[in-house]
């Protein structure tokens, strides 16, 4: 039985192609897929293309978009077994975990994935990333789905969409997922660590909440940042404060009175790390304890990306019980480890 899969062609690099009289990369009509490369032919997997009316750069996806693709998915989602999502780099991992979010219940493969280099370059990365990201958006086994989350593929390794961030704008090798395993790994055989995939707990159907807030606000602390000009910021709802190590700050008064103040104006402060790996661990080091006094949430071990996502997905969303700090602090969709403080 051949699989389904469903290709949602957003825009970004691996849909360009050079124009040789302007020597300038172009966007191409993405239909045309199968005679830029021939071997797709070759899947056991049937495949169908859906293009955004005009490719995007990546620079400009953002919420809208989000929930373009999140409403093209439950359109067709008993149509197809799977599905792929090409998509410009840059913000590849803010789309990722977004769609984590909005998509509830998923049981089937949501995968994204584009190119450092254009398709049509010699040297290109599009065509494996392509070819493998289709295997294991119809890899199915007894009329199961292998891979039932959104996940990001990129130079040969398969990883959680809310778990991966950019780290390289030069390397083919682009993406990392810091803090958890990769979830599967292409070589001469595909390979799918089993027990990493995430599964939802839930026995309700598939279903889409496009609910998003952008009264959010992330701030990166550093050395002789002026604390003072944070209170006159237009009201939030949310501010995303990356402190440093495992959740330190400044030690002194002003620092909490400037904190509570935005607290005191209705703002919830999610505390999130500036490293790459490893998280926040309240009360770990003293200099972390004013964000216990504040009451500020601790965002663990989640990435900045994810971070923004599930916040903007969780602002006065009619559709969770519970306040807004309860939620957070809720492992949704293996966004964040279990850790205990």
């Amino acid at each position: 039985m051949k699989r389904k899969v469903l290709i949602i062609y957003t825009g970004g690099t691996i849909g360009m192609e050079k124009d040789y009289e302007t020597n300038s990369l172009r966007a191409f009509d993405f239909n045309h897929i199968f005679n830029k490369i021939p071997e797709m032919n070759l899947l056991e997997c049937e495949v169908s293309v859906h293009q955004f009316s005009e490719p995007l750069d990546s620079s400009d996806v953002g919420p809208e978009e989000w929930k373009e693709i999140a409403q093209l998915i439950e359109e067709n989602y008993h149509l197809f077994d799977g599905f792929l999502i090409l998509h410009g780099t840059d913000t590849m991992a803010y789309t990722a975990s977004a769609l984590s979010f909005m998509l509830k219940n998923l049981r089937k493969p949501v995968i994204l994935t584009g190119s450092q280099l254009p398709i049509g370059d010699l040297r290109t990365d599009a065509k494996e990333n392509l070819l493998t990201s289709l295997y294991y958006a119809s890899l199915y086994q007894n009329d199961e789905a292998v891979v039932q989350e959104v996940a990001l593929y990129f130079e040969y390794k398969l990883l959680r969409g809310n778990r991966c961030l950019k780290y390289s704008a030069e390397n083919f090798d682009a993406f990392i997922s810091p803090n958890y395993p990769i979830l599967g790994e292409s070589g001469v055989h595909l390979k799918v660590e089993e027990t990493m995939l995430y599964r939802t707990p839930h026995q309700e159907d598939f279903s889409v909440d496009l609910h998003l807030n952008d009264s959010i606000l992330l701030w990166r602390i550093f050395p002789g940042i002026n604390l003072e000009s944070l209170p006159q910021i237009p009201k939030i709802k949310v501010l995303i404060l990356q402190v440093f190590g495992s959740g330190t700050i400044f030690s002194n008064k002003k620092t909490e009175e400037v904190l509570q103040k935005i607290r005191n104006n209705g703002t919830e402060i999610v505390v999130i790390s500036q490293c790459v790996s490893g998280g926040i661990s309240i009360g770990k080091y003293n200099n972390s304890n004013i964000f216990k006094k504040i009451g500020a949430i601790s965002g663990h071990d989640i990435t900045a990306e994810s971070a923004l996502a599930k916040a903007m997905h969780l602002i006065d969303n009619p559709n969770y019980s519970g306040d807004f700090a309860e939620n957070f602090k809720k492992n949704l969709r293996g966004e964040i480890s279990e850790i205990e403080e």
